[in-house]
């Protein structure tokens, strides 16, 4: 993970003491990763925005449970994934909510879009393609690094079933790239 760059603990400090600028910092040097996090978790950027959004707001009601002992990148991937498995409990993130026009109208949530299989599958396509268990934890694991103890607490699953998702993400990935090779 990122260690903590110059400046890093003094805007954590300045932050804590309820200095904006300060936490607006932090924010320009974290937003991309955690935005990035939220994308591949959810693969819908409108989601991933808005649970960036939630995640920083999150972080900055609770800096001070901030303790340290992680990276400070470290503490706001945790919240991130949090708030992503919270709005996949909810209801909106189920699709069990209809969405409303500017008139009021009711409109139901469309399914996501075919992949069309003339179009090349590159990895990023691939591993959106993946079951969200396996997806989650290859994101964790392969894109930020995240130990299988440190994804398991995480996720809130055991250690052993990381592993079987991260196993299952990689042959699901290899079948899919193979077989997208092959045609």
């Amino acid at each position: 993970m990122h260690a903590a760059g110059p400046g890093e603990a003094e805007w954590i400090g300045l932050a804590r003491t309820g200095d904006t600028a300060a936490f607006e910092q932090l924010y320009r040097r974290h937003v991309d990763r955690v935005f990035g996090l939220c994308l591949r978790m959810t693969r819908d950027p409108a989601a991933a925005e808005d649970l960036t959004q939630e995640t920083f707001v999150s972080a900055w009601r609770s800096l001070s449970a901030f303790e340290g002992r992680s990276g400070f990148g470290t503490w706001l991937h945790r919240i991130a994934v949090n708030a992503v498995l919270a709005s996949r409990r909810s209801p909106q993130g189920r699709g069990e909510v209809s969405l409303t026009d500017d008139e009021g109208e009711q409109r139901d949530l469309e399914a996501p879009e075919e992949l069309d299989a003339a179009v090349p599958m590159d990895l990023e396509r691939g591993i959106a393609t993946l079951p969200e268990g396996a997806r989650d934890v290859l994101v964790l694991y392969g894109v930020y690094g995240y130990s299988h103890e440190e994804m398991a607490a995480m996720l809130g699953v055991a250690v052993g079933t990381c592993k079987a998702q991260l196993h299952r993400a990689r042959r699901l990935l290899r079948e899919r790239m193979n077989l997208e090779a092959s045609e």
